[in-house]
Order: structure tokens, then C-alpha cells, then sequence
């Protein structure tokens, strides 16, 4: 799991919370079910209603993808590229074809299996951009749920102030209990507002950014298979890929390759 992921919720809450109790406030004061019922019983209805059945059922997959711990080491993917490019350019593409069957990586596999079978490149790069466009597709349509979650969350919580205002006016025969009243009407608006800002929302930026990681290393690992392909000599493909790493490791691997 991501601990910053978790971390962040955590302190958010914290925050929140904390500062509520810093001026004086009363814990129990937040914890209004009624209004927790309308918010979020309120935002899963509409997402509900704006999405299709097969997009809901990926939301799991989503959280995954926000919350699971991923180890994208682009440098290692690059230099496994590289060590492949040392081979071909000493005994062809054929040599990959054990290394291409057992890859773990699908897209590397897809990638090397086409060069082995001597696929045309220009074929090969419009696969590969056909699935990492499938691949954009797919991490938008997550993202799209959580976005449109924290955009109803607020509405929900405005409606369940207005509901609660409409119950405390209709029955003004005790006016001491009206601040009270009041109060918890207003509970409806702080989750909403809380929940898109602190939750939906940034679960929603956390898996545009997983995919943007995603989708720049697919392009990376394509330019490095089509250089396999064209029998390109390891420097060049080192070459290549060190664009598409930070600046201080692209620098430590030109040192390491020209040692």
C-alpha cells in the first residue's frame, strides 16, 4: 500500500479535525448520521446513475492503482533495454525469444514477441500506441468516477443543509434548541465539501498521475524495443532512453556506460 496515500488522508483528517476541537468544539458535533447518509448515500446514487455497470465495477481496480504500492524503476527498465540491445547486436533478435515469452512485463512481452516474429516496425509501434491508448482509456474512465464523486459530494451536502434547515424552521416552538439545530444542519455541507476535497478529488489526481508515470514508461519501453528492432548499437539506445529518465539518473547511467 502507499504509505503517502494513506499519510495524507490521515493528516488531512487530523487537520480538520484538530482544528474543530482547537476552538472549542465538541466531537460529537460532527458525527451526524443522518447527514452522513444523505451526502454519501446521496454522491453513490449519482455515480451510480452517471456511470455504466462495467465502469463501476472497475472501481476497485481504481483504488488499487491509487492506494497500492507501485515500483515503476524506469533506470532498471532501461538498462534491462540496453542489455538486450548488446545482445541483438551480436547474435539478431531471435536470441530474445526465450527472454521474450517469460517476461514479466505484458507490454515488453507483447513488444518483444512482435520483433522475434519479425513483425514489420511500423506495425509494431501502431500496436503498442494502440494499447497504450487503450491503456489512457482506461486509467481516465477511473479517474472520471472519483471526479464526478467529488463533484456531487458538495451538491449532496448543500441539499442535506437545506433539508435540515427546512425540518429546524417548521418547528421554532422551543427557539433554544434552534442553534443546535442549526448546526448539525450545516454537518451536511462540511462532509460534502470535506469528502470531494480530501477524498474523491485527490483519488482522482493520485490515478491521473499513476497513469502519466504509466503511459511515459510504455513509451519509453517502445522506443527502446523499436531500437532492438533496427539492431541500433547500445549506446544509441542508451542514449534514447536516458531522455525519458531524471536528469541525475540519466547523467550516473552515461557515467556507468562510458566506464
Amino acid at each position: 500500500m502507499d504509505i503517502t496515500s494513506i499519510i495524507g488522508l490521515l493528516a488531512g483528517l487530523a487537520a480538520l479535525i484538530g482544528g474543530f476541537l482547537w476552538e472549542g468544539g465538541s466531537l460529537s458535533g460532527l458525527l451526524q448520521l443522518n447527514a452522513a447518509l444523505i451526502v454519501f448515500g446521496g454522491t453513490l446514487a449519482a455515480v451510480m446513475v452517471s456511470f455504466p455497470s462495467g465502469r463501476l465495477r472497475q472501481v476497485p481496480a481504481a483504488l488499487r492503482m491509487a492506494f497500492g504500492r507501485h515500483s515503476a524503476d524506469d533506470a532498471a527498465k532501461a538498462e534491462e533495454l540496453i542489455a538486450m540491445a548488446a545482445v541483438t547486436r551480436r547474435s539478431g533478435v531471435l536470441t530474445l525469444e526465450k527472454t521474450a515469452e517469460e517476461h514479466p512485463d505484458a507490454f515488453t512481452r507483447e513488444g518483444l514477441l512482435l520483433i522475434v516474429d519479425g513483425t514489420d516496425p511500423d506495425q509494431v509501434r501502431q500496436i503498442m500506441e494502440l494499447e497504450m491508448d487503450a491503456k489512457e482509456a482506461k486509467y481516465e474512465g477511473y479517474a472520471k468516477v472519483f471526479e464526478a464523486a467529488g463533484g456531487y459530494a458538495p451538491t449532496m451536502g448543500i441539499i442535506g443543509t437545506v433539508m435540515g434547515l427546512i425540518r429546524v424552521l417548521s418547528s421554532l416552538s422551543d427557539p433554544s434548541d434552534l442553534g443546535g439545530s442549526i448546526a448539525v444542519a450545516f454537518a451536511a455541507t462540511l462532509y460534502g465539501v470535506a469528502s470531494a476535497n480530501l477524498l474523491f478529488l485527490p483519488i482522482a489526481s493520485k490515478i491521473k498521475s499513476r497513469s502519466e508515470g504509466r503511459l511515459h514508461s510504455m513509451e519509453m519501453l517502445l522506443v527502446g524495443i523499436l531500437a532492438l528492432q533496427n539492431g541500433e548499437h547500445p549506446l544509441m539506445v542508451r542514449k534514447k532512453l536516458n531522455s525519458f529518465l531524471p536528469d541525475e539518473t540519466a547523467v550516473s547511467r552515461r557515467e556507468a556506460g562510458g566506464s
